[in-house]
């Protein structure tokens, strides 16, 4: 049996959020790469709505309204909310 994994970020959906400076998107066929020069960590996003919600950042006052912005609503948030929550844990994406 595997241990749970764990996510130590809690996600502020109210705060505003941003790509990571140490972080480059290269837009895929299958989504987009996310590279952190920091960490040497890279990322697989397969998921073409995560890309849109993390490049439209910088258009919103925060993150709620980049998730509202892609067609998401409220009953659909949750797989988003988890998968944006790992991203903030890889250092991926910060809270401004």
């Amino acid at each position: 049996m595997s241990a749970p994994v764990k996510q130590d970020t809690v996600l502020d959906l109210d705060a505003r959020w941003a790509l990571h400076p140490q972080v480059a998107l290269r837009p895929e066929s299958f989504g987009a790469l996310l590279y952190h020069f920091g960490t040497r960590k890279l990322s697989f996003l397969k998921n073409r709505t995560i890309v849109a919600i993390i490049e439209s950042f910088p258009e919103h006052p925060d993150m709620r309204s980049a998730i509202a912005a892609a067609g998401i609503d409220e009953s659909g948030m949750a797989l988003y909310v988890k998968a944006l929550a790992t991203l903030a844990d890889s250092r991926m994406i910060h809270r401004l």
